[in-house]
């Protein structure tokens, strides 16, 4: 059940507890990036364009950033900053606190991002005009979209299926962002980089002292990301470092950690705000002059949608069989092969980290952004289709069994 902060009135928890809802979270996220779309192909497609680069901020701090880069920056840096709380709880008190439950989901997520990539690679590598930079573009899984087709298809399903996919996704995600912050870092500042790793270590200093009161986390949290930004490693890594840098056990006669508060208080934020702002400034692909079916047999789009259509079901399955060899390492008793085939195709959804890196990998051609973005979306759309197939078959596989 959502928990939902006291002394509010009854409607903002009521949307509060439904912004927790993975379905709901999806289902924002999929309106904002159809309306992106309509309206970056309609009679109004200037008004779309001029909003996505209209500039706000101090340019005395170097801020002054189009709403587009905002939104890839800043609002991305609190969806990993609940990322990287859900990898805190996971890692200290969740499903990676014993190597022996874990090793499975990590190995699955591993294969789940190195396949698609080496099949990105293959393709662009062998192929006249392909584009190897983007090889990052098919290796990430989108958790909001993932889990909402997952409860939406996926009801019948047992508990266990999820929370495969929940520590996939999330160890999925700290991978995404340390390619990003490795692979796609074109200068780096040593100097802001320092800083900022200062005021990280003055953070987890104030959690070790049990210091709660937001008005010194909020400028500090700011600083970093402020610092991050100017180092020229991508802005979203503030978020991560600072989620996992979170006190994630409870104290004695503490009812909740500061990584649980800040779950159950910026989750709504990340799901029914900044995911779908993002989706809708990164979405908004104009087809005018472009040819779809052309675009999506050129090798960039080819490998992108084999990456993700593709690789991400037999890296999942790959990853998860290989480990499994290991003495000691199996599947939990309830699950079987299929259910890991399901989410691999689940997996398959990349869209908000995937149009992240596409946005970062082909800035400078707009052409092939054009091209990568509606891969992406695609290869999303077939994923999130044929995973629905696969977890209602399984669901009632299930349900029979139970039954």
């Amino acid at each position: 059940m959502a928990v939902v902060p006291e002394g509010l009135a009854k409607p903002t928890k009521v949307v509060l507890s439904a912004l927790r809802d993975e379905t709901v979270g999806g289902v924002i996220l999929l309106v904002a990036a159809t309306v992106a779309l309509i309206w970056a192909n309609s009679p109004w497609a200037s008004s779309y364009e001029n909003l996505v680069n209209y500039e706000v901020g101090p340019e005395s701090l170097h801020l002054n950033l189009t709403l587009g880069e905002w939104a890839a920056d800043g609002l991305l840096a609190i969806f990993f900053f609940v990322a990287g709380l859900e990898l805190k709880y996971e890692f200290v008190l969740g499903s990676l606190h014993k190597l022996s439950t874990a090793l499975v989901p990590i190995a699955a997520a591993i294969g789940g991002m190195l396949v698609p990539a080496l099949i990105y690679t293959v393709i662009n590598v062998t192929s006249e005009g392909g584009e190897v930079s983007g090889w990052g573009i098919p290796m990430a899984t989108d958790i909001a979209f993932a889990l909402a087709v997952l409860a939406v298809a996926g009801r019948r399903l047992p508990v266990e299926v999820r929370v495969f996919l929940l520590t996939l996704a999330v160890v999925d995600d700290l991978g995404a962002i340390s390619v990003i912050a490795i692979f796609y870092t074109k200068a780096l500042a040593l100097a802001p980089l320092a800083g900022a790793v200062v005021l990280l270590g003055a953070y987890a200093w104030l959690q070790y002292k049990r210091v709660r009161s937001p008005w010194i986390y909020l400028p500090l949290a700011f600083g970093v990301w402020m610092l991050i930004h100017a180092s020229g490693v991508h802005a979203t890594v503030a978020g991560i470092a600072l989620g996992l840098l979170t006190r994630a056990r409870p104290d004695p006669g503490e009812e909740e950690s500061p990584v649980e508060r800040l779950q159950h208080g910026f989750h709504p934020l990340s799901a029914g705000v900044c995911v779908p702002l993002f989706a809708f400034f990164a979405a908004g692909v104009s087809l005018a002059g472009v040819k779809p079916l052309e675009a999506l047999t050129e090798p960039l789009a080819l490998g992108i949608l084999a990456g993700l259509v593709i690789g991400k079901p037999i890296g999942v399955v790959g990853g998860a069989w290989l480990v499994t060899r290991i003495r000691g390492v199996r599947l939990a008793d309830i699950l079987g092969w299929r259910d890991i085939l399901a989410v691999g195709i689940v997996a398959g959804v990349g869209f908000t980290v995937s149009l992240l890196i596409t946005e970062l990998a082909f800035e400078d051609s707009e052409t092939l952004l054009t091209d990568a973005k509606l891969a992406v979306l695609t290869a999303s759309v077939i994923s999130a289709g044929l995973a629905s197939i696969a977890l209602m078959r399984r669901g009632r596989h299930h349900g029979a069994e139970s039954g």
